[in-house]
């Protein structure tokens, strides 16, 4: 059996499930990365997934990357695969190339050069040379060029596998059938269907996610309704294995065909309802889903048997499919009110562009995730739909938009919350064009502007977390309650949000050792965000630290950019996000070692919703200083960012101004001859040692490591980038 090394692209988001379905297929070696998943596998797993991948857009065939610049030398990379092999002569090609270098600046060219390498192989060997087809070619080259690295493969797919066959019309702006699984997955309904949940879609529009939910209830491999693939005009292709794959296919079909489940869908658009009822008839689904045509306000849990758990999953209007945007708000409100009134007990999900929009429905989210539909982003809301996730009405001050209320009168603000309020609304039109240009979605957007009102207000992907500093002995006690109550009032008023619960409110002190540690309560809240090619765990509640260092965002983007094919290792690691933008970026291995148990755990959550290996990415409980006088390894990167102060249990007092110069020695000694590594330090008035600067190749990167949302407090942290020098070889 021969094994082979294959990428599976998708949707950006969909990548952690997508490495779960490839695993359950059978897939070996499976690797998120931001294209998609690497795996590696025989030919009879390739066509596995093409016919039965839920999720995927392409599987890809990887036959070799070589390092290239000029176009010269990428003709010279594709010479170095045996195209006859892959090519049948006489036969039409495309080479789909994306990618660039200094010399090769154009897709065109480079798909040129490449061909031309195809066709002259062909000529050499006196066979007939392919032709160019860009619509319909019998065989489509993959080609990807970044960073100095041609990627050329034999794309199996065809024509992209979100495209059932079923779906003829998808009405304005449709959801692509891939993103619809991809929803369905996150909301585990493959498990649950197969434990008699039932399948409801109050707004289906042409029923996408009830037909994505039915093929998975029914065991349908949903590529099996499609006329061709990718590998049909490779010159490997091994008809009799497809074949046996396909008739496997079609006998699970067949034995799950009597399986009893309750699948509905509502629009209050005739037209909807009878494009979807032809795209049910094409999959032969037409006992299984169930449609009528009945507006959202008249839609009631079925009453015809007993249903006590199920799904609702719904794609209402959003973006292009909006219409009127002042309509919509109270469209989604109502859509919370029917979930919170009709479907105790159930699970719900929602998928829009707009945050705002879902923060209308008026129920606490319990998870979110975040998909791309084409170039649009999509937010996928899960609600638990219990007695205690409590609806509220826009008439109880549900959010519209940012700062405004619908159907009542905004609250009375005291004159200090109107200063907050409108110094917030200031530094957001400072920061917005920068937000907007990088993707920020978790910034800091006020910190002690004004004295008076001491504290720091983040933004984590619209939840605002206030931390207040703690005040000076000489105000008293009265005078600083009713300064934070201004602060939340001007800051909830900004957000729009209803009430304070809305808010995580922490007052923050300075720490010593295990004080940083500290637990404020204990409700294991976390919320999911993003930063760039990867996703965090945070927890705005729990501890005085939420899990994301916001102000180490340029730093954690230099690991990314620096960290392919390295050995990357992160000292007082906290709860791993460096590491996973190593991992993003292409880091060979990496160990992070931290001292504290709780963010080891979190590291490890990290990993896993990132779709990371613990065994590539190792995290390490130990006190750091014993750790590196111990092991014997060379890691090729390194960030090492210590506390201030600690004298926690279990560890030996640390103080970075005294301490650091032994701990640079211990960590440059691990570091390779040609690594770098990056010394952090929030210690305020700290100074390095000139012992340090006369050792090392030392500069200080400190601006340049200091984002825009900090730019006021330039002494928020100091930065610098060491190396050794030339020649010098390490014990």
């Amino acid at each position: 059996m021969v094994i082979h090394r294959f990428t599976a692209t998708c949707p950006a988001g969909v990548g952690v499930y997508l490495a779960q379905e490839l695993t359950e297929f059978g897939a070996r070696e499976v690797v998120e990365r931001p294209i998609g998943v690497q795996f590696s596998g025989d030919l009879g797993l390739a066509y596995r997934i093409c016919l039965w991948s839920r999720l995927a857009n392409r599987v890809i065939l990887e036959l070799g990357s070589y390092p290239v610049q000029t176009g010269d030398e990428l003709y010279e990379a594709a010479c170095e695969i045996d195209w006859p092999a892959h090519v049948p002569e006489g036969r039409s090609l495309m080479v789909d190339f994306a990618g660039r270098s200094s010399d090769v600046r154009n897709p065109q060219f480079g798909a040129l050069r490449i061909k031309d390498a195809i066709v002259d192989q062909h000529r050499a060997k006196g066979r007939a040379r392919p032709t160019v087809d860009v619509k319909s070619p019998d065989i489509r080259i993959h080609a990807r060029l970044s960073k100095g690295t041609i990627s050329l493969g034999i794309d199996l797919s065809g024509e992209s596998l979100h495209r059932r066959g079923y779906r003829l019309d998808g009405g304005l702006a449709p959801l692509k059938e891939n993103i619809a699984a991809a929803a369905l997955w996150a909301a585990d309904w493959p498990t649950k269907s197969c434990e008699g949940e039932a399948l409801i879609d109050p707004m289906c529009g042409s029923s996408t996610l009830l037909l994505e939910g039915a093929l998975m209830a029914l065991d349908i491999a949903p590529g099996l309704k499609r006329r061709s693939f990718g590998f049909d005009g490779w010159a490997s292709h091994d008809p009799s294995q497809w074949r046996a794959i396909k008739a496997e296919a079609e006998e699970r079909r067949v034995a799950a065909s009597g399986r009893a489940i309750e699948i509905r869908g509502y629009d209050g658009d005739i037209q909807a309802v009878r494009r979807s009822q032809e795209n049910i008839q094409r999959l032969g689904l037409e006992n299984t889903v169930r449609l009528r045509c009945k507006d959202l306000a008249a839609v009631t849990r079925p009453t015809h048997r007993d249903l006590p758990r199920g799904l609702l999953i719904v794609n209402p209007p959003w973006g292009e499919r909006m219409g009127s945007p002042d309509s919509l708000p109270p469209l989604y409100n109502r859509l919370g009110q029917l979930m919170s009134e009709e479907f105790e007990g159930w699970r719900g999900v929602v998928l829009t562009s707009e945050l705002d929009l879902g923060k209308a429905i008026g129920l606490r989210a319990s998870k979110k995730h975040r998909f791309h539909n084409g170039r649009l982003e999509l937010h996928c809301l899960q609600f638990d739909l219990s007695v205690d996730n409590e609806f509220r009405s826009l008439a109880q001050h549900a959010l519209r938009q940012p700062s405004e209320r619908v159907n009542d009168e905004p609250p009375t603000l005291t004159e200090g919350a109107e200063v907050v309020m409108n110094r917030l609304r200031k530094n957001y039109r400072r920061l917005k064009p920068w937000i907007e240009r990088e993707s920020i979605s978790n910034y800091r957007l006020y910190d002690a502007d004004i004295p008076e009102y001491a504290a720091a207000i983040d933004i984590y992907e619209g939840h605002l977390h206030i931390a207040e500093y703690a005040a000076p002995k000489s105000i008293p006690d009265e005078t600083a309650r009713r300064r934070l109550n201004d602060l939340v009032l001007g800051a909830q008023h900004y957000a729009g949000l209803p009430s304070a619960d809305s808010i995580a409110i922490k007052r923050r002190q300075r720490q010593r050792g295990a004080g940083q540690y500290q637990k404020l309560g204990a409700t294991a809240d976390r919320l999911v965000v993003h930063e760039g090619r990867i996703k965090a765990l945070v927890n705005l509640h729990d501890y005085l630290d939420t899990g994301l260092f916001l102000d180490h965002r340029p730093l954690r983007s230099w690991i990314a950019r620096e960290a392919k094919g390295r050995h990357f290792l992160n000292l007082f690691s906290y709860t791993g996000v460096a590491t996973l933008h190593a991992a993003a970026g292409g880091a060979t291995t990496s160990t992070s070692v931290d001292a504290s148990a709780t963010y080891l755990d979190w590291f490890k959550a990290n990993l896993a919703l990132n779709g990371f290996s613990e065994r590539q990415h190792r995290g390490v409980r130990s006190d750091v200083r014993t750790w590196l006088a111990t092991d014997t390894r060379h890691y090729d990167l390194i960030m090492l960012d210590p506390p201030s102060f600690s004298n926690s249990r279990g560890e030996r007092d640390f103080d970075v101004q005294a301490d650091h110069e032994t701990l640079l020695e211990l960590a440059m000694a691990r570091l390779s001859s040609e690594g770098v590594l990056y010394f952090s330090t929030n210690r305020r008035r700290f100074e390095l040692s000139e012992s340090v600067t006369a050792r090392w190749y030392v500069e200080n990167v400190t601006v340049s490591s200091i984002p825009k949302d900090f730019s006021r407090h330039q002494r928020i942290h100091a930065c610098w980038r060491l190396q050794h020098p030339r020649g010098v070889e390490k014990a």
